[in-house]
């Protein structure tokens, strides 16, 4: 029996209910996200294992719906129109995790904050400010550099060695203080203790006088990590007192990484 053009472009559910060519679309972005946000159909179809019929027109769409762009070099780049849709996520991530920073900012005392991985750097999407008078704060949307953060720290121990190696470069890194790690191998070479022990520490490495401390949040449908930041002092006194604060943050980091996984 002869197939129609018409029923091979159709879509097609699968065997989950989701419909393939909707799944396969989303992989062609996430695929880009992973390449830097920049990448040739033929390395795309190396990446996805996707037939390159199917890529072509899956990339066509997505062109000419704005979500990815094709520049002068026959290259394609996400494009502009994703700009809205990650942040408008971003706030409502921040809005979801807000009575888990909350709870975390009562627990200390401290500025607790919320932030992701994205495409090399840190953004910060969610925060609660410490009531005392002298308290850190982080603009919501900020976007900083990870290896002078604990939050960037924690997130870029948790990806292969060549991956965070990309996120660094192989020059210095800018110093932001005298404590600032600046050569990209010695951080590298922090991640293995920073995987074992479960968290990150910012020791006045973006700011002086100022101490972070982060831990993952397992579960979170991106890379995301919770902290606390505030005076050096007040910030090593929670390090110090009975039962702990780095597994009290992991308990609320789960709890929330449970609810941000199953949000709809």
């Amino acid at each position: 029996m002869a197939v129609s053009p018409a029923s091979i472009d159709a879509p097609t559910a699968d065997r989950s209910g989701g419909v393939q060519s909707v799944e396969r679309a989303f992989q062609l972005l996430e695929v880009l996200a992973d390449s830097g946000g920049v990448s040739t159909l033929s390395d795309l179809a190396a990446a996805s294992g996707l037939p390159m019929p199917t890529i072509h027109r899956l990339v066509r769409t997505l062109v000419q719906q704005g979500y990815v762009r094709q520049d002068t070099a026959r290259r394609y780049t996400l494009g502009p129109r994703l700009i809205r849709l990650g942040e408008t996520a971003g706030r409502l991530l921040g809005s979801w995790a807000r009575p888990y920073l909350a709870e975390l900012m009562e627990a200390t005392g401290e500025t607790a904050n919320l932030a992701v991985l994205e495409a090399g750097e840190v953004v910060y999407v969610g925060q609660v400010p410490s009531r005392h008078s002298m308290r850190m704060f982080t603009e919501v949307g900020r976007r900083v550099q990870p290896h002078c953060t604990a939050v960037g720290k924690i997130l870029l121990a948790q990806l292969p060695r060549e991956e965070a190696a990309g996120v660094l470069g192989s020059g210095a890194l800018p110093a932001h203080t005298a404590h600032t790690v600046t050569d990209p191998s010695l951080l590298l070479s922090q991640f293995d203790a920073i995987r074992a022990g479960g968290y990150a520490v910012d020791d006045q490495e973006q700011e002086i006088g100022v101490r972070c401390i982060a831990v993952l949040v397992p579960g979170a449908p991106t890379p995301t990590a919770l902290s606390i930041s505030g005076p050096e002092a007040r910030v090593q006194a929670l390090e110090s007192r009975s039962g702990g604060l780095i597994p009290q943050m992991r308990e609320i980091a789960v709890r929330l990484g449970n609810a941000l996984g199953t949000a709809d």
